[in-house]
C-alpha cells in the first residue's frame, strides 16, 4: 500500500515511477518509486481547484488531469511545466489511445473527445442514447471502445463495448443497479490489458470485477474484505502484473481520506 493521505483522484506510471493524483491545493501529484514506493517528489499544478482523473503518456512525458470545475484539461510535463486547454464540457474519467491522443469523457453530453497532445481537437463522439452518464472510455487497439457508464440513481449501470463509429453497442455487461455479479452500483473506472481483458472498478459494490474480452464475467480480482473504502480508480501496470486501486473514504458527503492500494494479478 502507498500512505493513507488526501483522497486519491488518480494513479498512473511513467518509467519507474508512480505518479499519485490528491485532492490537496499543492504538491497534488506525488511521485514514488515503482520498486519499493518510496516518495521521491512532488509536482504542483496552479490553479487546480477540482479534478476528477489523470493520465500519462509515454511519448509525450507528461500527465493529463481532468478539472471538472473550470472545465479544462491540465498537462503537466515530468519537469513540472504545466499548460491547459478549455474543453467547454465537464470532464470525468482520461485515457490514452494508441496514437497517443488523449481521450475525454464528457458525461453530462455523453461525449467522448479526443485530443492532440499540445490541446488540439481531433475528434467528438457521440455515444448511444442509452449510455447515460458515462463515467470512463478506452479505445482498444481495432478502434473500438470500453465504456463504463451509470451514477445514482441512473437506471442502468453497466459496460459496453461500443462499435469505432460510436453508434452501436457490440457487447454490455450490467444492467439494472445491484450487487451480483452480473450487476454494478456506480462503475467508474476502466482498465484493460494486453489481452483485451477489462477491469472494472464497481464503486458502491467495493470491489473491482475483470470481464473477457466479450465482456463476460470472468471473477471478482478484488473483493470488499480487501478494501477499507471504496474504489474509485485504477491504475494496470502490464508489465509487472501489478493493479493499482485508489480507496477512499466517502463521508458526510464528501471524499476524506484515501490510499492506494497494490495488488499482483
Amino acid at each position: 500500500m502507498l500512505p493513507e493521505g488526501e483522497p486519491v483522484a488518480g494513479v498512473t506510471s511513467l518509467a519507474d515511477e508512480i505518479y499519485v493524483l490528491r485532492r490537496k491545493e499543492r504538491d497534488q501529484v506525488e511521485v514514488y518509486d515503482v520498486i519499493n514506493y518510496r516518495l521521491l517528489r512532488c509536482l504542483t499544478a496552479p490553479d487546480l481547484t477540482e479534478f476528477s482523473d489523470t493520465t500519462s503518456c509515454k511519448v509525450y512525458h507528461c500527465l493529463y488531469i481532468s478539472d471538472d470545475i473550470n472545465d479544462c484539461i491540465h498537462r503537466l510535463d515530468v519537469q513540472g511545466a504545466v499548460t491547459r486547454w478549455a474543453l467547454n464540457d465537464s470532464p470525468c474519467g482520461l485515457s490514452v489511445n494508441a496514437a497517443y491522443n488523449l481521450l475525454v469523457t464528457c458525461p453530462d453530453v455523453r461525449k467522448i473527445k479526443k485530443f492532440s497532445s499540445h490541446g488540439d481537437l481531433l475528434r467528438e463522439l457521440i455515444l448511444p442514447d442509452d449510455v447515460i452518464m458515462p463515467c470512463h472510455a478506452i479505445q482498444l487497439a481495432n478502434g473500438q471502445f470500453i465504456v463504463c457508464h451509470g451514477d445514482g440513481n441512473d437506471a442502468v449501470h453497466r459496460v459496453c463495448k461500443i462499435s469505432k463509429d460510436g453508434r452501436d453497442i457490440v457487447y454490455s455487461h450490467g444492467g439494472q443497479p445491484g450487487s451480483n455479479t452480473a450487476q454494478y452500483n456506480v462503475p467508474c473506472r476502466l482498465q484493460v490489458d494486453n489481452n483485451g481483458f477489462v477491469f472494472v472498478a464497481d464503486s458502491n459494490n467495493r470491489r473491482v470485477t475483470l470481464l473477457s474480452p466479450t465482456l463476460g464475467y470472468v471473477r471478482q480480482v478484488v473483493s470488499p474484505d480487501k478494501l477499507k473504502w471504496e474504489p474509485g480508480t485504477l491504475y494496470l501496470d502490464t508489465q509487472r502484473r501489478r493493479l493499482y486501486v485508489a480507496d477512499n473514504e466517502f463521508k458526510d458527503d464528501k471524499y476524506t481520506t484515501g490510499r492506494i492500494v497494490v495488488f499482483s494479478v
